[in-house]
């Protein structure tokens, strides 16, 4: 998991929120390796060290039945252009087809147009019309203050 979260903190830094990232190597090792694991993750090695990660778990879509989010999809930036990436968005979705998913969805910045680019080349849809909606820890504890009286 050390170089699971390396990969992690890579890509916050390509997000240019390096400071963003609380998840710990620890929290990786129990949330995924549990009775009841909370993500499964894909990951691309050479030479014995992790240089990409497919990470995803599963939900549940009221419209849809069973289906996996995809949370992140990381290459090391030195290895980028080798395939690697395609190679672990392709086993995401073969993950997804054989467990028979109704859908696989994902987050992508706006101006990350190579990884737009490539995603539109492989069929995905890009719903332009939605807005993400997040709450995060401390507004959270702050609402239910609120709600709490």
């Amino acid at each position: 998991m050390p170089g699971v979260w390396n990969l992690i903190y890579e890509l916050a830094v390509f997000e240019k929120e390096p400071d963003a990232v609380e998840v710990t190597v620890e929290d990786l090792e129990r949330d995924g390796f549990s009775e009841n694991p909370k993500f499964e993750v894909f990951v691309a090695e050479i030479s014995d060290e992790i240089v990409g990660i497919a990470l995803f778990y599963y939900r549940y879509s009221t419209w849809k039945g069973p289906t996996i989010h995809l949370e992140d999809l990381v290459v090391k930036e030195a290895k980028r252009g080798l395939g690697i990436g395609k190679s672990l968005y392709n086993e995401v979705m073969r993950f997804a087809f054989d467990k028979k998913v109704r859908r696989v969805e994902w987050d992508v910045l706006d101006w990350n147009t190579n990884a737009i680019d490539f995603y539109e080349k492989t069929g995905a849809t890009m719903l332009r019309d939605w807005n993400a909606v997040k709450m995060y820890e401390k507004a959270l504890d702050a609402y239910i203050k609120k709600i709490d009286g």
